[in-house]
């Protein structure tokens, strides 16, 4: 009996996953073995694997991880905690909102959810840790909180996703922000609850005067955010040109105003900018084929017209979308997902009507749940380096933010008006 070239592709993928081959290695060998196997016509590897790294809009990824990168490098964080802390107070739990609030910022300008735990893990876990709060709480939290780092513009997840569908990525990025918001919203309250039932304390009020001097100190790091999205939303650079101006202005902040960046530490960024880019370039390469396997196949059609025929009924559809989106981000990373699987929902956005761009934030906001959903859990991997935990306790700890989280998730799928209502207003 022969074994349908579907089944095949996908049960070579998992295989290769269970023998704990890279995501990236994993998705383009089961691909290419596909492809050998029935013939499909290897001369299409080189171009298609050209096709999927060379658009210009992709850009952006290294530009911004790099971005990131230098910011956290240039200890601008350190300037954004001290400030916040100052306006949140003695409030319960004060430092956990610190640290959603910083989170929420420090997305707009790293774009990526691991390097948020890495750059504001090693400040802000200590400093929960220090006021007496509970280890794998602080861990969870700051996992939990960067994960809104691809939901925040600028986002590499949204980049990713615009190249994919064609959707407007300035739109994107405008779309996200006010869900951002919102789940940073449902976040606090969790927080809250759990700090109120463990008393968890905060700190005090800043004088005026000390607010007004950590302003200062902060000021050059709050307008890195208007700079790019002011930029890209004032037609004076795309989004690809924004993320230059973002590393352009990194260097400044680092090197000339507040003097913590060297050029051996200039070096060091350098490698560690590329090293990441380079994975996720990676994947994006590998993914682009191992999809265009499934396209020859026949299998995105056949799995889009199967999830179309589930039910008539779009909210049926749109929750078992949801639900298929938290479980794969249980076992894959963001950008894989989103090669893997936007070929197959297209068809059903199409079919329903949606909004790509609201669509994308959804999709997005079900990632970032997936960053911190065991057993892939990446930014639970970074937590638990960072804090010093094991993944049993950060993975106990998490679990309420990640039902908040979800709960703010559902108010997004089904009131689509609070994802669109910025796009609508400034570029509609």
């Amino acid at each position: 009996m022969s074994i349908d070239p579907g089944v095949f592709l996908l049960g070579l993928f998992f295989i290769f996953l269970a023998f704990k081959v890279p995501i990236a290695v994993a998705l383009g060998m089961a691909g290419m073995a596909v492809v050998y196997w029935y013939n499909l016509g290897a001369q299409m590897f080189a171009p298609v694997f050209f096709a999927n790294i060379s658009k210009f809009s992709l850009l952006a990824i290294p530009f911004f991880i790099l971005a990131g990168v230098i910011m956290g490098r240039a200890k601008i964080s350190d300037k954004i905690i001290r400030l916040i802390m100052l306006m949140v107070g003695p409030v319960s739990g004060g430092m956990a909102i610190v640290t959603i609030i910083t989170a929420l910022f420090w997305g707009a300008v790293s774009g990526s959810g691991p390097a948020t735990v890495a750059a504001l893990g090693t400040i802000l876990i200590p400093g929960m840790v220090k006021a007496g709060y509970d280890r794998g709480f602080a861990a969870a939290l700051t996992s939990s909180a960067s994960g809104l780092a691809i939901v925040i513009p600028p986002s590499i997840g949204f980049i990713v996703y615009g190249v994919i569908t064609g959707a407007s990525i300035s739109e994107l990025f405008l779309a996200g922000i006010i869900p951002g918001i919102l789940v940073g919203l449902f976040l606090i309250v969790a927080a809250f609850i759990i700090s109120v039932a463990r008393g968890y304390k905060g700190d005090r009020f800043g004088t005026a005067k000390e607010v007004l001097t950590a302003f200062k100190d902060a000021f050059w790091a709050l307008l890195t955010p208007v700079i790019i999205l002011g930029g890209i939303y004032g037609g004076i650079f795309t989004p690809t040109e924004a993320a230059a101006v973002g590393v352009a202005y990194g260097l400044f902040v680092g090197f000339v105003v507040y003097r913590t960046l060297t050029l051996k530490d200039l070096y060091e960024l350098l490698v560690d900018a590329c090293a990441s880019s380079a994975v996720v370039m990676l994947v994006v390469a590998f993914a682009g084929i191992f999809g265009w396997a499934m396209m020859v196949l026949g299998v995105v059609e056949r799995v889009s017209e199967g999830v179309i025929a589930m039910s008539s009924n779009p909210f049926v559809v749109i929750a078992l979308i949801n639900v298929i989106l938290i479980i794969s981000g249980m076992l894959l990373d963001a950008i894989s997902i989103y090669y893997l699987l936007m070929p197959i929902f297209m068809p059903v956005i199409a079919h329903f009507g949606w909004d790509p761009v609201w669509f994308g934030v959804v999709m997005t906001i079900n990632l970032a749940i997936g960053q911190v959903t065991p057993p892939v859990a990446v930014n639970l991997y970074v937590g638990c380096n960072v804090a010093g935990v094991s993944m049993d306790e950060i993975s106990r700890a998490v679990v309420p933010f990640i039902l908040a989280s979800i709960a703010a998730l559902a108010v997004i799928v089904y009131l689509p008006g609070i994802t669109l209502w910025l796009p609508n207003l400034l570029m509609r």
